[in-house]
């Protein structure tokens, strides 16, 4: 019995660490606006953005002077796949533009700051990246917006306690 409560408190912790990142994608195109997806928004470490874009696009990311400028030739990476993938995995601010001459002028730009725990309350307002803001796609990988159910409500941290006393109590 112990080992079955065990493997519940397990998977329960696994389904809670994987609800605990987000993935935003972003349909990276001409003629978008996608300060909505970097004012007043913060992004977590774990999380995922998903640069979707045809062909005639790149997604460079460069320094903030580069991106304030609109630089090209300085990237610190490149890509120009149709699908970059970028894993937000240290904390800070990152930069990104489309390389193409014209582009990052035109608007083809998003900055983001990521900290060690996102600010995003799980509340549904139209311009959080998580729930349809400018540019967003949604994508199947998105359950729970940078895991706010699970380490800021009060109900996922009673279950979270509660699963750690079971599991606790059974063992001994």
């Amino acid at each position: 019995m112990s080992t079955l409560l065990g493997c519940v408190v397990l998977i329960f912790f696994y389904m809670v660490a994987a609800a605990s990142s987000a993935t935003l994608t972003v349909n990276w195109s001409l003629g978008t606006d996608y300060t909505p997806l970097s004012t007043g928004k913060t992004y977590a470490v774990g999380d995922t953005i998903v640069f979707s874009y045809g062909a005639g696009h790149t997604v460079d990311e460069v320094s903030e002077n580069d991106y304030k400028s609109c630089t090209l030739g300085n990237s610190i990476t490149s890509d120009s796949s149709g699908t970059t993938t970028i894993a937000l995995k240290t904390t800070g601010p990152r930069y990104f533009i489309c390389g193409i001459p014209g582009h990052c002028a035109a608007g083809m730009k998003l900055a983001v700051t990521v900290a060690s725990t996102s600010s995003n309350d799980g509340t549904t307002t139209p311009s959080s990246p998580f729930n349809g803001g400018a540019g967003y796609i949604p994508t199947t990988t998105q359950a729970i917006p940078c895991g706010a159910w699970a380490v800021s409500s009060p109900l996922g941290a009673s279950v979270a306690t509660w699963a750690v006393i079971l599991y606790v109590l059974a063992l001994s």
